[in-house]
């Protein structure tokens, strides 16, 4: 029960996260709009690391969002993913086209800030089952 729980609060944050990236694209501009996209990026992926692993600590899970975020920015270096990029609107969204270092820092703030949320969560439901069992 708990794991479903989880799972719809995970789906959920990751449809805000993506409505709030979009919203950033389309209402923000300069390098604000650009490193707010890349933390709601690293913020999409700690969902879906939630969504797949839901009892993950939010330790492990914020790692794992940066690692894959820093995975992604780094596979950038190659040719590939601006080729795919040049041939598709989705590819660029997902994959970017060209390696920008200071990206990294922003997937470590986006992975920062949902591990302090999912911890603080995660310590309110513990407290939240311990006063049910109390009574």
């Amino acid at each position: 029960m708990v794991g479903w729980k989880i799972r719809c609060g995970a789906a959920a944050a990751g449809l805000l996260t993506v409505a709030a990236g979009l919203g950033v694209r389309a209402g923000v501009t300069g390098s604000a709009a650009k490193y707010a996209g890349d933390a709601l990026y690293a913020v999409l992926v700690y969902t879906l690391v939630v969504l797949v692993a839901p009892r993950i600590r939010p330790a492990r899970a914020a790692v794992v969002a940066a690692l894959v975020s820093w995975g992604v920015e780094f596979f950038q270096l190659t040719e590939w993913p601006a080729r795919w990029s040049a041939e598709s609107g989705v590819a660029r969204l997902v994959l970017g086209s060209t390696f920008n270092a200071p990206d990294l820092l922003w997937y470590a703030v986006g992975a920062a800030v949902c591990w302090a949320v999912h911890r603080c969560l995660s310590e309110a439901g513990g407290r939240m089952r311990a006063a049910r069992e109390e009574s």
